[in-house]
């Protein structure tokens, strides 16, 4: 075990933690940001949702709405939830998580429904989910048992890169096969994040990189929808009308709204010109409307919640904890970043989602129970007192500080 760990587990003979109320600013900037949310699914999607080209909606222009709000509802309570449940039971479960993801992944391959240029998504009772966004959460809870077993090993090849580079190989190789290039690139890079913080060595991220650069060189050869988002990426007005089509009307969005934007509601690239408009797109409506300012308040939300998010993972109270927040916090972080990104042209296109905000069910419970994760690990922080090393058996009782096994 790693001297941390004993040190903790020394120390928890003279500390008793009773958990405490969740952490009140993050807590506040995820709902703001799930509120605004809300009402942008709105504004984005009742054209689309009117007029009903995919046969889906039935010309009710709320229907992306509606749905929306559900799942954001019920994903408060999965948060709530979430921010309940102890660590401990986290790390238990973690390789349990990461199996099921495993198992959907491959279920993808089998039953799955093709849309986006690929298939992954599952149908359940009408509902779609997405097993990348499982796998996501699956490869942080995961690898943060391991690092915390592992110890001092970490900076050995057999215990700090192996079993995380297999774990990574499966499910990239899954996510190929669908192609999900995108899921692929946030998966590998939050899990090099977790080994960067849980101590595996410099020399062996090297190494990595070069075998991550020659994987996608050659999706970027077999798979010919992602050499056509690598063209249109790099000149998408030379073809306008097809291969730079979404890239050229994103521009176009973010371009109209100026300095203040068009005013809520006002979106005029949402009238079928932009596609996923109210998806992986909503970040150019919401430029669009809201315009430079109100965009730019909306990532200031967003950079105080990630702010947030490693405070709380600097203050946690064990190493566990400390990598759980670390790789969620820098899942949103990425995904933030990469939908932007996308929208902007800085990157190729690809289908990566702007947490709280892109239309979706499945991906928006998975966020907010992983934001729940977060608060629970906030109640942990606060509460803290010294006790006599001889304790009465009431106290005994109590929850004592320890690292989750």
């Amino acid at each position: 075990m790693q001297t941390a760990e004993r040190t903790l587990k020394d120390h928890s003979r003279d500390l008793t933690i009773s958990r405490g109320p969740v952490d009140v600013p993050f807590l506040m900037l995820t709902l703001l940001l799930l509120g605004v949310g809300v009402v942008m699914v709105l504004s984005a999607s009742y054209a689309s949702a009117y007029y009903d080209l995919s046969k889906e909606t039935g010309g009710n222009a709320t229907y992306y709405f509606t749905r929306q709000l559900v799942f954001a509802l019920v994903g408060v309570a999965v948060m709530l939830a979430a921010s309940r449940v102890p660590l401990k039971l986290y790390s238990r479960f973690s390789l349990w998580v990461l199996g099921a993801a495993v198992v959907l992944l491959a279920a993808v391959l089998v039953i799955g429904s093709a849309g986006g240029g690929g298939t992954r998504w599952i149908l359940v009772g009408g509902i779609s989910i997405q097993p990348s966004e499982i796998a996501k959460i699956g490869v942080i809870l995961s690898f943060a048992t391991l690092i915390c077993r592992y110890g001092n090993l970490m900076g050995t090849f057999k215990y700090g890169v192996a079993p995380f580079a297999a774990i990574l190989g499966v499910i990239v190789v899954l996510l190929f096969l669908e192609p999900h290039l995108s899921a692929s690139i946030i998966i590998i890079l939050v899990g090099a994040v977790m080994l960067f913080i849980g101590g595996a060595r410099l020399f062996w991220f090297i190494g990595g990189l070069a075998g991550v650069g020659g994987l996608f060189l050659v999706a970027i050869t077999v798979l010919q929808y992602s050499s056509e988002r690598i063209s249109a990426w790099l000149d998408p007005f030379g073809d306008p009308s097809d291969t730079g089509y979404q890239i050229v009307q994103s521009l176009y969005a973010i371009g109209s709204g100026g300095l203040f934007g068009l005013g809520l509601g006002q979106s005029r690239q949402k009238y079928l010109y932009l596609p996923e408009e109210h998806n992986d797109f909503i970040f150019s409506i919401i430029s669009e409307e809201l315009g430079f300012v109100g965009a730019g308040l909306i990532l200031l939300i967003f950079a105080l919640l990630v702010v947030r998010g490693y405070w709380i993972a600097m203050h946690s109270r064990d190493r566990y904890s400390f990598l759980v927040c670390t790789g969620i916090t820098s899942l949103l972080a990425l995904q933030v970043i990469l939908n932007v990104a996308v929208c902007t042209n800085l990157v190729p296109c690809t289908g990566i989602s702007l947490p709280f905000f892109s239309y979706g069910g499945s991906a928006l419970l998975v966020q907010l129970g992983e934001a729940g994760i977060i608060l629970s690990v906030s109640r942990d922080i606060p509460v803290t007192r010294a006790v006599k090393k001889r304790r009465p058996e009431s106290v005994k009782s109590k929850q004592t500080l320890s690292e989750p096994s």
